[in-house]
């Protein structure tokens, strides 16, 4: 069966919903897609492993070519969810509207797929000296757990990884990362005309985001990168529920929030510090206050300047790596080793947006760039 055209790929992958999300009732499989893209590699002449991560859930790693080294070009099959009310076109369909190509994942990135297959076909005749590796991994926008799984079983992967999230083909090689947190408090409920009923968890929370506020301050006087567009870590106070009528005293409250340590600053010493803070505060107002993260964090990611990918990508694209404010899996693929950069075409501006697009005159130059990335480090290397 002949492969389908690059257009045809990119319909069937939009055409597959795989929504990752930490509420269940939204959350879907990916395994289709998986089953998708190991067909058409396989047609190809890669070898074909797929990796099971939790029920319906799963990674691909697609090899060609043998031994050590080689390039690894990877991305995330999955998207976040969608309100199909607010798209214009429908989000499940490839849809051509002016220079660009709409829906779910076509930028954020599930087109990066047929993008590598379109750039390997004419190189598949020639030897490979070392292997070309495609990653399809699962849960990016929710857990991380496909690429947490990959550095868990701690195989080695190629010398060099590219993933392909949306960057407008400029190489970065710097993020930040993604941390979210959530504090419950538990009170103790009452009658509103006496204070001495209860314990306000919601005065307890007040108390817990103005020392949330006094250490994001601190945090932001002692690190500072400019290479950041914005420079200092954020801490963004997301959403907050509690209590369920004014004459009551409340007797709950949970707040959720997002941090974005800037490289160099340790996840875990960030939570003693704000573990520190919560617990005289919970003796002060006589409550129970319980801190963890909604998931594991994305630690932050620096490759460095003079590492061989670095210049390669910087050459080819004509661009200097620069850092991103958003979190990919890149320090997951480093830790196994690799040399690693996010590079690909879309643009994070429209991600996770309705109307998600890709700019049809990126096309062809991503194809361009992965087809140099692979004769580097497949064909020519020794």
């Amino acid at each position: 069966m002949p492969l389908p055209t690059l257009k045809e790929q990119f319909a069937a992958l939009i055409a597959t919903p795989s929504v990752s999300c930490t509420q269940a009732s939204l959350d879907m499989p990916n395994q289709p897609i998986i089953d998708l893209l190991a067909g058409w590699l396989h047609e190809l002449g890669f070898r074909c492993e797929i990796q099971q991560v939790a029920p319906g859930k799963a990674n691909l790693l697609a090899t060609f070519g043998t031994g050590p080294g080689g390039l690894v070009l990877a991305g995330h099959s999955d998207t976040v969810p969608f309100d199909e009310s607010l798209w214009q076109t429908d989000p499940l369909k490839l849809t051509e509207s002016g220079d660009r190509w709409l829906g779910l994942g076509v930028c954020d990135m599930k087109g990066f797929f047929p993008l590598i297959i379109e750039a390997v076909q004419p190189l598949l005749s020639q030897p490979f000296r070392q292997p070309l590796i495609v990653l399809a991994t699962c849960d990016e926008e929710s857990s991380m757990s496909g690429a947490k799984a990959l550095a868990d079983a701690g195989r080695p992967l190629g010398r060099a990884a590219v993933i392909g999230e949306p960057t407008g083909l400029k190489p970065i090689r710097l993020h930040k990362g993604v941390m979210m947190e959530r504090i419950d408090i538990l009170g103790q409920s009452g009658h509103s005309s006496d204070p001495s009923l209860g314990h306000s968890a919601l005065e307890a929370m007040h108390a817990v985001m103005g020392e949330l506020m006094g250490l994001r301050q601190q945090w932001q006087r002692e690190f500072n990168n400019p290479q950041f567009g914005v420079p200092s870590p954020t801490l963004n106070l997301g959403c907050i529920h509690g209590g369920d009528n004014p004459n009551r005293i409340c007797g709950q409250c949970a707040l959720e929030f997002d941090l974005r340590p800037l490289p160099g600053m340790d996840p875990a010493a960030l939570r003693a510090a704000i573990q520190q803070k919560l617990q005289p505060l919970a003796q002060r107002h006589q409550v129970r206050i319980d801190y963890k993260p909604l998931f594991g964090e994305v630690p932050p990611f620096e490759q460095s300047a003079d590492a061989e990918l670095v210049k390669v990508a910087e050459r080819l694209t004509g661009h200097t790596a620069e850092a991103v404010a958003f979190g990919t899996e890149a320090p997951y693929l480093q830790a196994l080793g690799c040399e690693t950069l996010v590079l690909g075409p879309g643009d994070i501006r429209c991600a996770h947006q309705p109307g998600e697009y890709l700019e049809m005159s990126r096309l062809q130059p991503t194809v361009r760039l992965l087809r140099e990335l692979i004769q580097h480090y497949c064909l020519e290397q020794g």
